[in-house]
């Protein structure tokens, strides 16, 4: 039998219905629009809109996209700022008949041009801001902020639909990158009607909800943050991008517009828990996802906390679970929850068995949240959506993930990274997260992330970054100490390295690209940073600081530990050899890793070539590699 997840309880929605329901998302909204055509359906800062207004406004811009010849499952690229005319353009799309793909205006042109010449579009809805923008070369416009003027009989014409079936494309949302090339997902009709009936039965949507939309347009939790909202009439607020970060500002804000339900990166929820809240919010439901979830809520929160996990192809969320605050916080991670309706969550070996029953494995996923595949890749698709014909899957379609879990006695997953995110040093195979779990347990610190980086090229080396938390001082031995009482010594980071923040990524990810190798004044030590004693130490910390992208070198820092390997120890010789003259072996920066070490066998060198020179030559030898500002050619 498969070591797989379900979920315990079934779900009301009739699949043969949705093979024959026409419109989905459309027909529900159409409802909410006759039934409350005065509630707000979307608000920000500055913008309310009606359902009725908000009606009247798609349906003009899907009579401008008629105009173009936008039909069924045609792909259109919605491109604006985090605001209420969002809605209305993709909105439109789909009363269009066609599909939209979401885009963030405050994304770089170029990663935008590179997408829509990905997706191969032939039509933008944007504002009037972006019209000369370069992306928009070549392609049919079709603008938001247009004077909106119409004729009569314009005006009065009924927009309806193409006849809308389950499996035409509802959305395209193209990923991160995080694990790769930009993927463009393609989402059909039934995934995403699939998704809007689970996510209102299981968190209680009604008419009278305000929902938060946080994220990225041009992530996919955005589309959870509108959609089911918008078919049962309530109202989406827009967050206010310069609160985003800020969590007591975005705490207040909550509490200010008496939101409900919101949902906010994984980065952002556990700052959200650590502040105090009022009692009397009208939160009642903080979603997260995203990355990891490192911390359980406190008792005594007035709402709840909901970790969710889903790849953008399993259309936003194919895992969730209540986190309690009476956990076994010391032992293990939150949980990503139970499968969702009709989802499948089967954990197997590289060689696509199921592992024994507890035991982790990649995580493979079934069920009508599937992605039609990747837009213009069917490669990839036939690669990552896997038509198993094995009978204990029953003949299902599985994805494959390329993340690790395992389930846990009580049903529930527990999330193990990604399988290319398994660290191997000396032979032992080390989850970061696992580090990091215990790192954030430290009272001295608030955040945390664990990468390795090549030594010398051959091995590697764990580095943690650690955000501190307010009034403490950390040191390196500390940490070190405080790990190797938990953990085995392989497990033990070689540099720890204090950082005011850990760099996200738009969506809101733990960027750890963006996790460079640091100016040495951030590496955490148990003394006082050296400083260069000698003509010599200084020049060679100048080398080394434009080397590796450091301000400054401790002399006693490890070349290697600095992020350093055996293509830039070969850079490091020559550079050496112009600033000295000299030539140094391979072998000499492998046993002579610091500044401090390496200068005397520098020094050394020099004054063997100076030894067979006349004076004059000597001197402007010694002239030629002092350091800039250095009055004496002293060695």
């Amino acid at each position: 039998m498969a070591t797989s997840a379900s979920d315990p309880v079934s779900n009301s929605l009739d699949e043969r219905r949705i093979s024959i329901e026409f419109g989905g998302v459309l027909e529900l909204f159409e409802t909410q629009v006759a039934n409350v055509p005065d509630a707000i359906a979307i608000r920000s800062n500055t913008t309310r809109v009606s359902y009725s207004e908000l009606n009247q406004q798609a349906d003009r811009l899907a009579r401008s996209l008629k105009k173009v010849g936008i039909g069924s499952d045609d792909v259109v690229a919605v491109i604006s700022r985090r605001e209420p005319s969002f809605v209305v353009a993709a909105l439109a799309v789909l009363k269009a008949g066609a599909a939209y793909l979401p885009m963030d205006a405050s994304l770089p042109f170029e990663h935008v041009a590179g997408i829509l010449d990905d997706a191969r579009i032939s039509v933008v809805v944007t504002n009037k801001s972006f019209q000369d923008a370069g992306f928009c070369a070549n392609r049919s416009v079709v603008l938001l902020d247009a004077d909106g003027s119409e004729s009569v009989s314009e005006k009065t014409t009924e927009i309806r639909t193409a006849a809308v079936a389950a499996n035409d494309l509802a959305y395209v949302i193209y990923t991160s990158g995080s694990t790769g090339k930009p993927k463009g997902v393609e989402i059909e009709h039934r995934s995403l009607l699939h998704l809007i009936r689970w996510h209102q039965k299981t968190f209680g949507v009604t008419a009278a909800d305000v929902a938060a939309q946080f994220s990225s347009l041009s992530f996919d939790a955005a589309v959870w943050e509108i959609w089911p909202y918008l078919t049962a009439g309530a109202t989406v607020q827009f967050v206010p991008d310069s609160i985003r970060a800020q969590a007591e500002s975005l705490r207040d804000w909550i509490v200010e517009n008496r939101v409900t339900i919101c949902f906010v990166p994984t980065a952002i929820a556990e700052s959200l828990i650590e502040v105090s809240w009022p009692q009397n919010t009208a939160l009642r439901t903080l979603l997260t996802g995203a990355d990891t979830l490192h911390r359980f809520p406190k008792p005594g929160l007035p709402f709840q906390l909901v970790n969710n996990y889903g790849p953008t192809e399993c259309t936003v969320v194919a895992t969730s679970g209540v986190v309690s605050p009476d956990a076994d916080a010391s032992t293990f991670l939150p949980t990503i929850g139970y499968p969702i309706a009709k989802t499948q969550v089967h954990f197997l070996s590289k060689d696509l068995k199921p592992v024994a029953h507890g035991e982790s494995g990649e995580i493979f996923i079934a069920g009508p949240s599937l992605a039609r595949g990747y837009r213009n890749r069917p490669d990839l698709t036939a690669e990552c959506f896997i038509a198993n014909t094995d009978p204990q899957f029953g003949n299902e379609r599985l994805y494959r993930t390329g993340d690790l879990g395992r389930l846990l006695p009580s049903g529930e997953i527990a999330f193990l990274g990604r399988v290319d995110d398994q660290i191997k040093i000396l032979g032992h195979r080390i989850e970061p997260n696992q580090i990091v779990r215990v790192l954030e347990n430290h009272p001295g610190i608030d955040t945390a992330a664990v990468i390795a980086r090549d030594d010398a090229g051959s091995s590697k080396k764990l580095v943690a970054y650690v955000v501190r938390k307010r009034g403490f001082e950390l040191k390196r031995s500390e940490l070190r100490d405080f790990l190797a009482q938990r953990l085995p010594a392989f497990m033990v980071p070689a540099i720890f390295v204090d950082i005011e923040r850990l760099p996200l990524t738009p969506n809101g990810k733990i960027d750890r690209a963006a996790l460079s190798v640091p100016d040495s004044s951030k590496i955490l030590q148990d003394r006082a940073i050296s400083q260069p004693s000698s003509p010599v130490e200084e020049r060679l910390a100048q080398i080394l600081g434009k080397l590796l992208g450091m301000d400054s070198v401790d002399v006693d820092d490890n070349f290697f530990n600095l992020g350093g390997h055996s293509l830039l120890a070969t850079q490091l010789i020559a550079r050496i050899r112009d600033a000295f003259g000299v030539d140094l072996s391979l072998r000499t920066i492998f046993d002579t890793p610091t500044i401090a070490e390496l200068a005397p066998q520098i020094e050394e060198s020099v004054m063997k070539k100076i030894s067979a020179m006349s004076e004059d030559d000597a001197r402007q030898l010694l002239n030629a590699i002092m350091p800039p500002g250095t009055e004496s050619a002293s060695l």
